[in-house]
């Protein structure tokens, strides 16, 4: 019985990455995440001192999902430009408003694009952005090894030893990302349904509330 050495080599039957070098694997693992049209995004980053919980399916076009920061959960959904945020009377109560907060209740509120909250949040909707602000480790790369996720093989690199950040990438199909621990403490999140499409649409309009150039402070 022929057997070969299959069984010893970890990236038989791979999509090869396995054998590049730290650099080219970031290279393409690049590359594939660019080129896909769509990806959820989920998982935690710390940003000016302070911890989102995303949970966010991104394209091109727009995107959509939930953040949790500091106990309170709200929703995001960009069309194009115009972005909305979606949120409880709680959340919108905090800047001493209720009135307003009770009026916003879970409305889709447009966020105009000269309020801080839209440079805050828009990121966390775009695609682009994002994956280009995570996906670059920091310091000399090095490979970590073959490892698992949630059951697709993958090959492991990391930024100076680690502390620059560690990225899985996956061994079967395109090579995507699909698992990073960012540098600094800074957050941990997994990538799936990569190239999997979902719609994006403007919200009804008796769901939706202009409040106008400035959100009220939340």
């Amino acid at each position: 019985m022929l057997t070969g050495c299959s069984s010893e080599d970890p990236d038989a039957g791979t999509n090869g990455v396995g054998k590049l070098s730290p650099d080219q694997i970031q290279t393409k693992t690049r590359a594939a995440a660019d080129a896909a049209p769509a990806v959820r995004l989920s998982g935690t980053v710390v940003t000016s001192g302070r911890t989102y919980r995303l949970d966010m399916r991104l394209k091109a076009g727009g995107g959509s999902g939930s953040v949790t920061s500091q106990g309170a959960t709200f929703g995001l959904l960009r069309v194009g430009e115009q972005l909305y945020l979606k949120a409880d009377a709680d959340f919108w109560s905090h800047g001493g408003d209720t009135g307003a907060a009770g009026k916003l209740n879970g409305k889709y509120v447009k966020v105009p694009q000269g309020d801080p909250a839209y440079k805050k949040f828009s990121g966390f909707t775009d695609k682009a952005v994002l994956l280009d602000g995570l996906l670059t480790l920091h310091g000399k790369l090095a490979a970590d090894g073959h490892h698992d996720q949630s059951g697709t093989p993958t090959i492991r690199i990391t930024g100076d030893a680690g502390a620059g950040g560690t990225l899985d990438v996956s061994l079967q199909g395109k090579p995507y990302p699909l698992r990073l621990v960012r540098a600094g403490s800074a957050g941990t999140l997994s990538f799936s349904d990569w190239g999997k499409d979902f719609t994006v649409a403007e919200p009804a309009k008796s769901e939706t509330v202009d409040y106008g150039k400035q959100l009220p402070t939340s």
